[in-house]
């Protein structure tokens, strides 16, 4: 149902339509002289925007970032009818609607709604939020971006040289006034994040200012502030098909322990063994405990490549059903703790439920010093990268839908198959698709069988050079001007 608006609000919008009418005669050519501005904020919603979606932008103007988004159903949404006549010149394979965001409604629901420098001229922010709220669905992502106050004199300085053109702002807006209006809409914000520090293209130069932006506190220095934000879940204890992947090699003593603690969750829970080149018979004990234990759904895959990240990955494939879990066969994370993994992603708290070993003390023996350190450090890298907290990257077990693992899937192309681990890999592409990612505190315990696989110094040097890659491709990457497509 629409918003209903009043009488100083239709006055607000009729000034804002009148000025966007005329502003159209001149489109073209203020787009032309900012086109690096308008390529940066191109570059950046591509990649929030996953390609083949139905998007829906409010305040579309004329058009141009709408298709540049490439979605399957494009639907702009504009308070002049100057500007949609200019989009709908254009651009015929898009829909364009004259309609101001506050009282526009559509029987239709969008994978992303977009606001594109539109909170400035907005009239009623919190209407117009509650209004979209209801053409999204439960895995819906509203994006919305806007000036940074701290350009405000820059941007009135600008306008004065005529570099760029006076429109009728209104609005001065910060990230928590937002996030506030959010939340009484019924969103949840995911991440939070500024960007473009230099809007003109100078080579190299842009590329490097513009990565350095993503850097606290330069960050602040950012022409421009993002929200990612998805409709808040209500929470409902859904019944969902457990698949637990357990990678596994040299754990011959822990496989009989892992079926016998391994809970029944949901629906219906699978045991899906990843065993990886053992020589001290894990193989034959999990084939001995398929046999005696023909109640229990459980499956043996031989892996063929190299590394807990190719073994969670095969797991993954050959799992049935809709939650998939990881759990570490050393049993450092008990698999009592599982429930908890199903209860964040079932009942709508996470979309990535990221278990946690530093919130509780770390029994002695359980993790070296260097270890801990190391852990920390990272979650703090991670927690910068992704615009999300992260309290502990290197925890084995986690949990997420299928649908979910399939979208980090299909744009694996984007980092590449760099991840030995796997939780890099989760978490990276997390990130790319705005997933909303939990911490899960549980308690770590002490390896109490075989020895661990993993080597401090080479495997820290590892992490170190994905942290260094992760800050370039979600970082950098997306404010790095390229050929057009």
């Amino acid at each position: 149902m629409a918003v209903q608006v009043s009488t100083q609000t239709n006055e607000h919008l009729t000034e804002i339509a009148a000025f966007f009418d005329r502003y159209a005669a001149v489109e073209a050519l203020w787009r032309r002289r900012n086109r690096t501005y308008y390529r940066l904020i191109e570059s950046i919603y591509r990649f929030l925007v996953a390609e083949g979606s139905s998007v829906l932008e409010v305040g579309s103007g004329g058009g141009d970032l709408l298709a540049a988004l490439r979605p399957s159903r494009g639907l702009g949404v504009d308070v002049s009818k100057e500007m949609v006549a200019l989009a709908r010149s254009r651009h015929d394979g898009l829909e364009f609607a004259v309609a101001a965001g506050e009282e526009f409604v559509r029987h239709e629901q969008f994978d992303y709604v977009i606001l594109s420098d539109l909170v400035p001229f907005a009239f009623d922010l919190q209407a117009l939020f509650t209004n979209v709220r209801g053409m999204t669905h439960d895995r819906s992502r509203l994006i919305v971006h806007s000036y940074s106050q701290l350009w405000r004199p820059l941007i009135r300085f600008a306008e004065l040289l005529h570099l760029k053109p006076h429109k009728p702002v209104r609005n001065w807006v910060t990230p928590g006034d937002l996030r506030n209006m959010l939340e009484l809409a019924g969103f949840e914000v995911i991440s939070t994040s500024r960007r473009i520090v230099f809007p003109k293209q100078v080579p190299f130069l842009s590329t490097f200012l513009n990565g350095i932006a993503n850097v606290w506190p330069l960050s602040y220095l950012s022409l421009t502030w993002w929200l990612v934000a998805r409709p808040r879940p209500e929470i409902a204890n859904r019944d969902l098909s457990v698949s637990v992947i357990v990678p596994c090699r040299n754990e011959a003593g822990m496989i009989r322990e892992i079926v016998e603690r391994t809970p029944d969750l949901g629906l219906e829970t699978e045991l899906v063994f990843v065993e990886g080149g053992s020589t001290d018979g894990t193989r034959e004990e999990i084939e001995r405990q398929i046999a005696a234990n023909p109640q229990r759904s459980i499956s043996l895959h031989l892996q063929t490549g190299v590394g807990k990240g190719d073994a969670v990955r095969l797991g993954f494939e050959q799992a049935a059903n809709e939650l998939l879990m990881i759990l570490d066969a050393d049993l450092t994370v008990s698999p009592d703790d599982l429930h908890k993994f199903y209860a964040a992603v079932a009942e709508g708290h996470a979309e990535l439920a990221n278990g946690s070993r530093l919130v509780y003390d770390l029994p002695s023996g359980a993790m070296q010093f260097l270890n801990v350190i190391g852990n920390k450090f990272f979650s703090a890298v991670f927690t910068v990268l992704l615009r999300q907290p992260v309290k502990d990257t290197l925890c084995g077990t986690k949990a997420l839908l299928r649908r979910d693992y399939r979208k980090i899937s299909r744009s694996r192309d984007y980092f590449g198959d760099f991840d030995p681990f796997g939780d890099f890999d989760l978490l990276f592409g997390a990130g790319r698709q705005s997933l909303k990612i939990v911490d899960v505190p549980i308690r770590y315990h002490a390896r109490t069988y075989g020895a661990t696989n993993i080597s401090r110094f080479r495997h820290g040097l590892a992490l170190l050079q994905m942290a260094a890659f992760g800050f370039w491709k979600l970082r950098v990457a997306p404010v790095r001007l390229t050929r057009r497509r």
